[in-house]
């Protein structure tokens, strides 16, 4: 179990390394791809954002069902592949068309987190779930923290230098878990793959089964719509009020890395033994709120910094909660549930950004009806606050005795 653990975190973290890989020579290559100037080419940038989130909302489902029904390992063995070539395409791509070919497989393919999640939640013990989860996010948020590193340095050989890098990255990780890689998912376990599931309507149906579960999913969907402003509004905020350089701003998101790596793999292993998933989670939630309002009412550099540690809190609730979801369904919808949450990170990715960034321009124009240019956080702090609220409401007559799956309809 334990080498299966370590290659499904380096899966993770390789997959996050070869993304942040490519954000620092990507806008170089929108316009050398182009030859428009950087704001034509962040545009460009915006709608390759919106094809990946459109083709995973839709294709998480189906990727997560296929697991539950082929079994894990090919499935992750695809989605690792299918990110290589997808890298492939990029850093090979003679017109802007075969970047967004590139950006459409990698949606389809879901990235490896859908089966990775399922993966671990077959190899852990239920007691144990939410410390694997976070393994998992600490190698998420050190990924975040190289890759754009890596990247910045392999930009000086060539815009598409990245992109082969990357590719080779999840290339070597194929291999690699071909090799070793065993399968975890029983052949008396698995259940027949249904088109009326794999699909994000399906899947959330079937939630419906599970009420907790469903509960949880409309919460984490807040919680991901409010995190949606941290990559949609942080830097322009900070350079609205505080005159930040990019190497700032640069600097600060990778501190989120950082604290997030750090709490993943440290702070979990304290909180769940003695507070539960539940009430971990549900202190996560609150810290994360408390702290949206303070970046919206900062005054000064240090205390966009000194609030930034509030993720130390907040970085512990996807892990707990996918813990708390997973105990609630069987073995042969573990890849469905993570299709699920896969597609509602979509589906907030898609609709986040805009919003946020609306609300940010909307309120520090100088025509706007009243100068807030926190709005944006303190709409987070709502849709935090709300996510608290449901939590707390589809949890509590579940707290005592030990949790069981419910029945999955055939």
């Amino acid at each position: 179990m334990t080498r299966a653990l370590v290659f499904i975190a380096i899966t993770v973290l390789l997959d996050v390394i070869g993304f942040g890989l490519i954000l620092p020579v990507l806008p170089a290559l929108l316009m050398s791809l182009t030859g428009a100037g950087v704001s034509q080419a962040a545009i460009y940038g915006g709608w390759l954002t919106f094809v990946y989130a459109i083709a995973q909302f839709l294709c998480a489902p189906v990727l997560g069902n296929l697991s539950d029904r082929f079994g894990r390992r090919p499935v992750l063995l695809y989605a690792v592949g299918a990110l290589g070539v997808d890298y492939l395409i990029m850093g090979l791509a003679p017109t802007l068309g075969w970047l967004f070919l590139g950006r459409t497989i990698s949606g389809m393919a879901g990235a490896s987190f859908t089966p990775a999640y399922a993966y671990v939640a077959d190899v852990s013990p239920p007691e144990r779930r939410a410390q694997n989860f976070g393994v998992l996010g600490a190698a998420f948020g050190l990924g975040f923290i190289l890759g754009p590193a890596l990247g910045g340095l392999l930009g000086g050989l060539g815009p598409r230098a990245p992109f082969f890098a990357a590719a080779g990255l999840s290339l070597v990780n194929f291999v690699y878990g071909f090799l070793v890689l065993p399968e975890t998912l029983a052949t008396t376990q698995r259940r027949p793959f249904d088109w009326k599931r794999a699909n994000p309507l399906g899947t959330l149906t079937q939630m419906r089964r599970h009420p907790v579960v469903l509960g949880l999913l409309g919460a984490l969907l807040l919680w991901m719509l409010a995190q949606q402003v941290m990559p949609a509004t942080w830097s322009f905020y900070t350079t609205y009020r505080f005159g930040w350089s990019a190497r700032g701003i640069g600097g600060s998101l990778a501190l989120v890395g950082l604290i997030m790596a750090v709490s993943q793999a440290t702070l979990l292993r304290l909180l769940v033994p003695r507070l539960g998933e539940r009430r971990a989670a549900l202190l996560g939630i609150a810290i994360a709120g408390v702290g949206y309002v303070g970046y919206g009412t900062a005054t000064a550099s240090w205390m966009m910094l000194a609030w930034l540690l509030t993720w130390f809190f907040g970085a512990t609730v996807m892990p707990t909660t996918n813990a708390l979801m997973s105990h609630r369904v069987t073995a042969d919808a573990q890849g469905e549930l993570q299709g699920a949450v896969a597609s509602l990170f979509s589906l907030s990715s898609i609709l986040g950004p805009p919003l946020m960034s609306q609300l940010f321009g909307r309120f520090s124009a100088s025509t706007a009806p009243v100068h807030l240019p926190g709005a944006a956080f303190f709409a987070a702090a709502a849709l935090t606050a709300t996510c608290y609220a449901i939590y707390w409401g589809v949890t509590r007559e579940r707290v005592t005795g030990a949790p069981t799956p419910e029945t999955v309809a055939p």
